[in-house]
């Protein structure tokens, strides 16, 4: 490599040597016995993420990697380190070796005007995001492409700050000599990658290659890279297993039968959507299928997907759902799936569950798998060839939270199956219209699938006008492979609709018909639209069905983790095909709230709900006789019984008329969903589907109290601050996405708006310390108890993680409000700090963990760890069968 021209940080302040990047540390390591040891040079360092970016593009499959990846990709990956060649972040590694610092390095930190300790140095490199800012400098000036610069100078998360208007000459940077040294560095790495730089980047390319980036930087600075003597060539295909970044193999020439069927191996016969669906879908691109509940909608996307991974037109499967409890239940299905398609040698055939509770699920013997542990981390689960989760995972790949662009690498040439996409708020629908632009962007299949999507929502996703009559349609298949200039559609033939009789009761009718229902042996569902009203229909319902001997549950989101996963196994199986045995042994009564509308395969012979939005009400009417072969007493018949107010109650004072649902749903949505139902004595599922809906949120002029209610959708509730109009929540959307603004920690990242923000209660029995042994000692609701020691180093990693796991499943969520003030503290430093954290233990980012003590007594009240709350306007009490109740101190 050549030497740079002359020396010196400025003429007055000179330095007393030139940097050389093959001699100049990226990195210490630690040997076995713990020793710091001087680890690999700037150059090798970079050599090595070159090295492994240039296998990761490999790893997609050619008509992929030819459209995503310009010339020059990789060099840029190489060049993410260069700004380690300056001089505090030359010193801050000597510092690290603890060794004494040579003449040398004296005058150079004299010439920088520093003090001579580490700290010093670390907090003077902090005033421009330390070596990543010093890349991001050195490239612009070598390059002159600030979206290049900006790639590399956010390869740790998020971009540099600091750095506006400095320039790469600057004398905390080293001067002139420094970056000499930085463009003899990057002369080498062109002369070892090529020496284009990647042009005309695409907003969707650019995060695509700080993904890329990122990943490359975390593969190579990884254990297989650590010991400087060791040839790094040779370990390079086995850094890539380890992380799992290994191309799963599919089995060719399947049919739909081949990957569908009984249990015994009987092969399923695809219906219309299903076959439709894998015609429609021939490349990258946006389909929308709208279909009926119980229609197949899954095995279609399935199916779908299986095509573009043979083809070789996508590289793997995100499967996002609505919530963790969906995405829980089609995991099972979706792992049957991926062992029916790839190769038996073929890694990867178990998929990867993505959401915040995920972690809960996962075996302590999956981190022997491809990619086991190196994926536990939150930021790189996407990084999984296949995988099940939320759609909040999927989402940050469009907002601008911290690695989100690992997000988007991850997605980039997928196939994203986006199930019920029609359930999300308009801040919510902002994110995912970009999200669904990005992944057009990327090359993406992406699978929409919705029961209940109006056309005006369709036509966004789409970037498609509503001129075509052929929009009416339903159901109907709307395809946007990106080769394609236009949307083509595909009307289905609609199945044969099942009549549901509709009756408006009051509550009390609705409660005494419920236990006659049940008693005649039907399995009744009651679906109510908040927590507490759930609570109170079972505190009602409960003590008259053990009475007459009647089996009633209760399920919601205020169970704790381990109480919420019993409930839902146990009643789910029984109210699906699984529990057809136990079917018509009792009569049942389950209360749940919207846990219970979508995307779970659950049958009832009779349902109540509590009025909602028209697509809620037709989701819950889809878990009413869902299945034609379904044993039923010969009693039953298809009938819903709705409690809802008077039209007229309802448009003069909605908050009053809905009580509430009027919190939980829009008045003005809510009033014109009435005026759609209120008149009906039947509906047709699904052919009146369609019409309900354009019926309900058809655009339209509204006089007098509607105009209000119209009015405070738009522009929100003014008395009411926390309640936002759709236009705020638009714009906070919006704020989200935008590069301009602060990237946000993952923790502070909000992918649904929530009015009311949530927090934990940890419930445990008991907590002691012990002063001597420096330990706390935690007694579980179920007896067991937990040692934890003040000190992180006493215990290895897996054992704090199970301890974690333990303590998580004892979790329950409230709204922060609801909590009670002055909490005790203590407790955090002595021990459960080590627990409660985000995301893998290794990569904690020190974000406040959301979770409080509570001590549970023999009655189920709740108090603090040293008694009463200190304060609180409410009473709190937990049982395993209704969860957390709050209520009101009178």
């Amino acid at each position: 490599m050549r030497k740079p021209r002359n020396k010196g940080i400025t003429a007055d302040r000179p330095s007393l040597f030139s940097p050389d990047p093959e001699s100049c540390l990226a990195k210490t390591w630690k040997d076995l016995e713990g020793n710091v040891l001087p680890g690999r040079s700037v150059y090798e360092h970079c050599l090595i993420v070159g090295a492994v970016a240039r296998e990761l593009i490999a790893g997609f499959p050619p008509q992929l990697r030819e459209t995503l990846f310009p010339a020059g990709s990789v060099l840029l990956a190489a060049c993410h380190d260069i700004g380690k060649l300056s001089p505090t972040f030359y010193l801050r590694l000597f510092f690290a070796l603890k060794q004494p610092l040579t003449p040398a390095q004296l005058s150079l930190l004299t010439a920088l005007g520093l003090e001579h300790h580490a700290t010093a140095v670390r907090d003077h490199e902090l005033r421009w995001s330390g070596h990543a800012g010093v890349s991001a400098v050195a490239l612009q000036a070598i390059t002159h492409n600030s979206h290049l610069s900006t790639i590399v100078g956010q390869h740790h998360g998020c971009r540099a700050t600091g750095i506006l208007g400095t320039t790469a000459v600057k004398e905390d940077f080293g001067g002139e000599t420094w970056q000499q040294a930085r463009e003899t560095l990057v002369a080498a790495l062109q002369k070892e990658f090529g020496a284009a730089w990647p042009e005309a980047l695409s907003p969707g390319q650019r995060l695509l290659l700080a993904g890329l980036t990122s990943v490359a930087d975390w593969i190579g600075s990884g254990p297989c890279f650590d010991d400087p003597a060791l040839n790094w060539r040779g370990a390079l295909a086995g850094a890539l297993v380890n992380a799992g970044q290994i191309p799963p193999q599919c089995v060719p020439d399947l049919a739909f039968g081949d990957i569908f069927h009984d249990a015994d191996g009987t092969p399923y016969q695809p219906n219309e959507a299903q076959r439709q669906l894998f015609e429609a879908v021939t490349g990258p691109g946006v389909y929308v299928l709208e279909a009926p509940m119980g229609m197949g909608k899954t095995e279609a996307a399935l199916y779908a997907a299986y095509k573009m991974l043979a083809t070789g037109e996508a590289r793997g499967i995100y499967f996002a759902l609505p919530t963790q409890l969906t995405s829980d239940k089609i995991y099972a299905r979706f792992v049957d799936y991926l062992h029916s398609i790839l190769m038996q040698d073929s890694p990867h055939q178990q998929a990867l569950r993505l959401h915040g509770k995920a972690h809960l699920h996962q075996e302590m013997g999956e981190e022997g798998k491809p990619g086991g542990s190196w994926f536990a981390s939150r930021k790189r689960g996407l990084l999984a060839p296949f995988a099940v989760g939320t759609l909040d995972q999927a989402l940050m790949a469009a907002m601008n939270v911290k690695h989100g662009f690992v997000r988007t690498f991850g997605l980039a040439g997928k196939v994203v199956v986006l199930d019920e996409i029609h359930s999300y708020d308009h801040y919510t629908g902002t994110i995912v219209q970009k999200l669904v632009d990005v992944l057009r962007d990327l090359h993406c299949t992406v699978i929409i699938l919705s029961a209940t999507l109006t056309q005006s929502r369709r036509n966004r996703l789409l970037n498609a006008n509503d001129s075509d009559k052929e929009t009416q349609a339903y159901p109907l298949i709307s395809a946007q492979p990106i080769h394609s200039a236009g949307v083509v559609m595909h009307p289905l033939t609609p199945p044969p609709s099942r009549q549901v009789a509709l009756r408006y009761a009051s509550e009390i009718a609705a409660l005494d018909e419920a236990l006659m229902r049940a008693e005649q042996g039907q399995q009744v569902l009651w679906i109510e639209n908040s927590v507490s009203g759930a609570q109170d229909i079972y505190s009602r319902l409960a003590a008259r069905c053990r009475e007459m001997g009647l089996e009633c549950g209760l399920l919601h989101s205020r169970f704790t983790l381990r109480d919420r996963d019993h409930n839902e196994t146990r009643w789910v199986a029984l109210y699906g095909k699984n529990g057809w045995p136990m079917r018509t042994t009792a009569g049942r009564v389950l209360i749940g709230t919207q846990v219970l509308e979508q995307s779970i395969d659950i049958d009832a012979d009779f349902l109540i709900s509590r009025f909602a939005p028209t697509d809620m009400l037709m989701q819950r009417l889809g878990r009413l006789w869902r299945h034609e072969r379904t044993p039923r007493p010969q009693n039953a018949r298809c009938e819903a019984w709705i409690l809802a107010p008077d039209l007229a109650s309802a448009i003069a004072n909605p908050y009053a008329a809905f009580q509430a649902s009027a919190w939980v749903y829009a008045p003005y949505v809510l009033c014109r969903s009435l005026d759609v139902w209120r008149e009906r004595e039947t509906v047709a599922i699904p052919a009146d589907i369609r019409l309900m809906l354009e019926a309900t949120y058809a655009e339209r002029e509204e006089q007098g109290a509607m105009s209000r209610w119209k009015l405070e959708l738009f522009d929100g509730k003014k008395s009411h601050p926390v309640r936002k109009g759709v236009r705020e929540l638009e714009q906070r959307a919006r704020l989200t996405l935008s590069g301009d603004a602060q990237t946000l920690p993952e923790s502070d990242a909000q992918t649904r708006y929530s009015e009311q923000e949530t927090r934990s209660f940890l419930l445990l029995t008991s907590v002691r310390y012990d002063e001597q042994a420096k330990t706390t000692r935690l007694t579980l609701r179920g007896g067991d108890e937990l040692h934890l020691p003040w000190s992180r180093s006493q215990l290895d990693e897996a054992t704090w993680r199970k301890h974690s796991l333990q303590l998580e499943k004892e979790c329950v969520a409230l709204r922060k409000y609801q909590l009670p003030a002055g909490e005790e503290t203590g407790i955090w430093q002595r021990g459960l700090q080590h627990v409660f954290y985000p995301g893998n233990s290794r990569e904690q980012e020190q974000e406040a963990p959301d979770v409080m003590v509570a001590i549970i007594d023999a009655s189920g009240d709740l108090r603090g760890i040293n008694g009463e709350f200190r304060s609180t306007a409410y009473r709190y009490r937990y049982r395993d069968d209704t969860g957390l109740q709050v209520t009101k101190k009178e």
